[in-house]
């Protein structure tokens, strides 16, 4: 379980920490107030992270906030991390998600 400090969210504290990884991340978020979850993936988690919860002002991520990181899957290739997002997005990735994480 990974948990992302309130002071790494502010983002004069993060020089350094925006610019692009060379792997890609596939996220889980969780809302625990609102009970749901988002399933993602990156080559910033940091970044997309202080998006969802901060600087998206539409979308779906926005409407449930506070996300907090719940699950990390680190890829070297996109076509990797796409497929892990794909499966996660499944019922039977989905049924994974609650049975282990939540």
């Amino acid at each position: 379980q990974v948990r992302v400090l309130p002071s790494l969210l502010n983002p004069s504290n993060m020089k350094g920490f925006f610019c692009p990884m060379n792997e890609f991340v596939v996220y889980i978020l969780h809302s625990a107030q609102h009970q749901k979850i988002y399933i993602g993936y990156t080559s910033n988690l940091i970044q997309r992270f202080y998006s969802h919860n901060f600087l998206s002002k539409k979308g779906y991520t926005s409407r449930f906030r506070p996300w907090i990181v719940i699950h990390v899957d680190f890829f070297d290739s996109k076509k990797n991390a796409l497929a892990r997002e794909k499966f996660l997005k499944s019922g039977v990735g989905r049924k994974w998600i609650y049975q282990n994480l939540l």
